[in-house]
């Protein structure tokens, strides 16, 4: 595609927001995208929650954010934006190819899946395609989210990874594992054993999880805990 050029986005600008924790990416990308025509770059954001209180005043049409910022952590960002904002489309992205965030982040509510090392023409197109309302993965990923779309897998993703749990979950989670009950949990984290418990019931329905021994195990095989 040629740079510049647009697709299919008529006369209006399309609004971007960049989410990150990194100033010099947060900064590279808003100069990548000054150079495409019809798009602008409304603001930048350092986390997830300075995001969402732009995106209430500046109305972005797409969000581009990490999925590593170390206050949501992993796929939280993407939740907490699509629970303030639903109609904002929202682009993931991230250095992460392993089919466990691809599956998170398309679940919490990721419009597109973009990596970092893609080329600049590859973002402008995810661009376009998730404002025209269709998903967007990376030429890099597709390969992999066929075969396994076509060897079966796709039933074995409705078995939920621990990337869809709020980072207290997954504290909560480790914690069980580790043998913990429920009044130390609430010690240790300094909340109230009814706020543990709603999260140890969270965490277990998301994971479609019925017994400690089941959350022990799980956790062990995720490696959240060792043996």
């Amino acid at each position: 595609m040629a740079i510049g050029r647009r697709l299919d986005l008529g006369d209006t600008d399309t609004k971007v927001l960049i989410v990150d924790d990194h100033t010099l990416l947060r900064e590279g990308l808003e100069s990548l995208l000054a150079a495409e025509a019809g798009i602008r770059v409304v603001a930048t954001a350092e986390n997830a929650e300075s995001g969402v209180a732009k995106i209430a005043i500046l109305h972005p049409d797409v969000v581009l954010t990490d999925l590593a910022m170390p206050e949501t952590g992993s796929v939280d960002a993407i939740r907490l934006i699509r629970g303030a904002h639903p109609d904002v489309k929202i682009i993931a992205l991230t250095f992460h190819k392993e089919d466990g965030y691809i599956h998170a982040a398309l679940q919490a509510g990721a419009d597109g899946y973009v990596l970092k090392d893609d080329s600049r023409d590859e973002l402008v197109i995810a661009i376009d395609s998730v404002v025209n309302g269709k998903n967007y993965l990376s030429p890099a990923i597709c390969d992999r989210v066929i075969e396994g779309y076509l060897s079966g897998v796709k039933k074995k993703r409705l078995e939920p990874s621990w990337h869809i749990l709020t980072k207290r979950e997954r504290q909560v989670m480790k914690m069980i594992a580790e043998g913990l009950k429920t009044r130390e949990i609430a010690e240790v984290l300094s909340l109230s054993p009814k706020t543990v418990e709603k999260h140890r019931t969270n965490m277990m329905n998301k994971l479609d999880l019925h017994s400690v021994s089941a959350v022990t195990l799980y956790a062990i095989h995720s490696g959240l805990v060792s043996e």
